[in-house]
């Protein structure tokens, strides 16, 4: 299957739909993210604070699929965001997996109460720099976080990872991030499996269309533009989830789904602006 690519400033190709690896660990989890890559994903999304980089990356050394065709992600955790603790934990990430370097690094959020994610970014330039990360972006940063780290270091995330789906479809900030040639990646892009699976409105789009209410979400999303990473622990899932390529939904079905967006659509509260992971 031929998955459409979108790249980013810099020049990095990636794939319009990713491979979330949360609580993927030890042996099961490679042997999940082995059939992942199997089936055809090439983009596998990770964090320190997954505590699985591990074992991304020996399904990786396991794969049969080239390193140099596969993209892998992985996020700074906020308990490092010290110029020098950010360096060692990007290097000890990359030790964790057995890699050389990292196609994509960001910092998983920004933590503003703690006032430190500028000097996070500037680790992450030097790493850049070093050659240990391709390309460096941010997760869960709203407009002021970015306009910032632009303002104190002339640098702009390649990619902003957001909270995304059609409960909380975030129009203003994939504005914002498509203004600045941003690209906008979605985590929890089936709303975690909640109720979103069971709305009935995503139901009858599913039926019109012949196809899943996973399936009709991920397309949604990559109409939009966005760059969802669902998981999937299951071989027919991870199937199903990357065939969303060789159908469209209408205008209006795009409409409907995007009128879904509630204020509180939140899944769990973490806003950004005060919410803090370490």
């Amino acid at each position: 299957m031929q998955i459409p690519t979108l790249t980013t400033y810099d020049g990095l190709i990636l794939p319009q739909i990713g491979f979330g690896t949360y609580s993927l660990n030890g042996a099961k989890g490679v042997n999940v993210l082995q059939s992942a890559l199997s089936t055809g994903y090439r983009l596998l999304d990770t964090a320190f604070n997954y505590e699985n980089e591990g074992a991304v990356g020996q399904s990786v050394k396991r794969s049969e699929v080239e390193r140099s065709q596969i993209i892998i992600s992985s996020k700074l955790p906020g308990r490092h965001h010290r110029y020098q603790e950010a360096l060692d934990t990007i290097q000890e990430s990359l030790y964790r997996a057995g890699l050389d370097y990292y196609d994509i690094y960001l910092i998983h959020w920004p933590n503003p109460k703690e006032n430190l994610y500028v000097e996070a970014w500037q680790a992450l330039i030097t790493a850049q720099q070093m050659g240990l990360i391709k390309t460096i972006g941010v997760s869960n940063f709203l407009p002021e976080h970015i306009d910032r780290l632009v303002q104190e270091t002339g640098v702009k995330p390649a990619v902003n990872q957001i909270e995304l789906h059609p409960y909380f479809s975030q129009p203003e900030l994939r504005q914002y991030d498509a203004k600045n040639d941003i690209i906008t990646s979605a985590w929890s892009p089936l709303g975690r499996a909640s109720s979103v699976l069971q709305d009935p409105i995503l139901q009858g789009i599913a039926q019109q269309v012949h196809r899943s209410v996973g399936q009709v979400i991920l397309r949604w999303e990559v109409q939009l533009g966005v760059l969802p990473i669902p998981k999937a622990a299951h071989l027919k899932r991870q199937q199903e989830n990357l065939a969303v390529f060789d159908f469209s939904l209408s205008d209006a079905q795009m409409q409907t789904i995007t009128n879904l967006d509630r204020a509180d659509g939140r899944l769990q509260n973490q806003d950004p602006a005060e919410y803090e992971e370490f």
